[in-house]
């Protein structure tokens, strides 16, 4: 059955969706154990934030099977959050020192994470940096105190990562022709890679600035690669220590890439720039978000969007349709960032995270005619790195790597649409305008606003008011 078919055989209601598919999102799951919550009935609705965590840092998040849990990368580490009461995020412990007990380490720059069941794969750093390079792995059948079970050092950069539970796949950032890097977290040895040039040798000629592996997916025995401007690649690795090619859903060739005479402007704007990618439950629809801006202000780029591709049959890749960032005034890379980041599709949804450009909730029932069903953007305060469906709720992070020293970093909870049976979209502000409603606000000791009531919540962000009228 192709995923459209199953879409409309199990219907795209709320808890309809996420009760037949085992989603994480259903309301009926039972609460972690040793929780002094109570979930609420009903999922609140409003054109804003239900509540939000103040951190350090914020950069990927994932739940946890059952939604109640959100894992923050931190940089330094992870931030465990308890989702029960989606008004009232609260943060449970902190992780970090990682690869701490290692000659080089600690591990510097957590900027991804990956959770499968009741394991918590946490890899880094992003970017070069001082300190370890490798990969912990958490048991969080307790939440409230993860516990170590594995960890490896490797020679690289780790930008993304994915985790089946036992094998923690990884991008090689700092390995030549930029490898999709297998490691057995049991043995804490390296067991497979994959490369371009493991399809054809003429990538070797392209500049690496235009084919960085920046982000791997994983789901059952496929693998998907967003390689840049090299496109988005689909592996077999039903056997983990030798990933064999299946499709490459899109990208440029080699001789194209090759003849480039600008590799960092062509890098840095459209067309390419393959970002991040994902699949939903059925793998049947696959995602590509790409990241982009206008590099020098002359209006030759600018912010990309989210595509949306028929993968059932990887002969014959159908591109179904884009969705296209939100505006903005300023598409530099120094200005008001809106291309697309990291999402997650999910029952029938799309939720997404624009940076300055919010977040967005996308109803994907007919995946060649996505249907923003709710938003929220303060384009002064704010730059989303990614939205998480949650139970409940979803989630967002918000980053100061991207949105400057004045964004507060931090976890955002936001009505979900899908959970309610007539799903309305919520009000969309204005680039610069504020759109902003809160219920609920604590933090971690880090922020100024884990210092904040709701109401202090509000009259804070009055006070941060900073755009000037040009950019409203």
């Amino acid at each position: 059955m192709n995923r459209r078919a199953f879409l409309r055989t199990v219907g795209v209601t709320g808890a309809a969706v996420g009760a037949s598919l085992g989603g994480r999102t259903v309301s009926g799951h039972p609460l972690p154990e040793g929780t002094d919550r109570t979930p609420i009935s009903e999922t609140p609705s409003g054109d804003g934030p239900l509540g939000f965590l103040a951190l350090s840092a914020a950069y990927e998040t994932v739940t946890s099977p059952d939604g109640h849990t959100a894992y923050v990368a931190t940089g330094d580490g992870v931030a465990v959050v308890d989702l029960v009461t989606p008004t009232r995020p609260r943060l449970l412990t902190r992780v970090s020192d990682l690869l701490g007990d290692t000659e080089s380490g600690p591990i510097n720059r957590v900027q991804d994470l990956a959770v499968s069941g009741s394991r918590l794969l946490v890899a880094g750093p992003a970017h070069p940096a001082d300190g370890a390079h490798g990969l912990v792995v958490f048991d969080v059948s307790d939440r409230q105190a993860p516990t170590q079970v594995g960890a490896a050092q490797v020679e690289t950069t780790i930008h993304n990562c994915d985790f089946d539970g036992r094998h923690a796949y990884l991008t090689g950032g700092g390995r030549d022709g930029n490898p999709l890097l297998v490691v057995d977290t049991r043995t804490g040895r390296e067991v497979g890679t994959w490369r371009l040039t493991d399809a054809d040798e003429r990538w070797a000629d392209v500049p690496a600035t235009l084919r960085p592996l920046h982000d791997v997916w994983v789901q059952g025995d496929r693998a998907y690669l967003a390689y840049w401007d090299a496109g988005t690649w689909v592996l077999d690795v039903s056997d983990p220590t030798a990933p064999e090619r299946l499709a490459r859903v899109r990208g440029r060739s080699p001789a194209e890439l090759t003849a480039v005479e600008d590799p960092g402007t062509e890098r840095s704007e459209p067309p390419g720039n393959d970002h991040f990618v994902t699949v939903d439950e059925t793998a049947g629809l696959l995602g590509v978000g790409a990241e982009s801006w206008d590099l020098d202000g002359d209006d030759s780029g600018g912010p990309s969007g989210l595509a949306l591709y028929d993968i059932d049959d990887l002969s014959a890749v159908t591109h179904l349709a884009t969705i296209e960032p939100p505006p903005t005034s300023d598409p530099t890379p120094g200005g008001v960032l809106t291309t697309a980041h990291n999402f997650e599709l999910v029952d029938g949804r799309c939720y997404s995270a624009w940076y300055n450009g919010g977040v967005r909730v996308h109803d994907l029932s007919d995946p060649s005619e996505p249907r923003e069903i709710a938003t929220w953007r303060d384009a002064d305060d704010t730059a989303f790195w990614t939205a998480q469906r949650a139970s409940g709720c979803f989630v967002a992070t918000s980053t100061n790597a991207v949105g400057g020293a004045d964004v507060q970093p931090g976890l955002y909870t936001f009505p979900d649409p899908a959970s309610v049976e007539t799903p309305t979209a919520t009000a969309t502000p204005t680039e610069g305008s504020t759109g902003r409603s809160a219920s609920g606000v604590s933090g971690d000791g880090f922020g100024v606003l884990g210092a904040l009531s709701a109401l202090g919540l509000a009259a804070w962000y009055a006070r941060r008011r900073r755009r000037d009228d040009h950019s409203r």
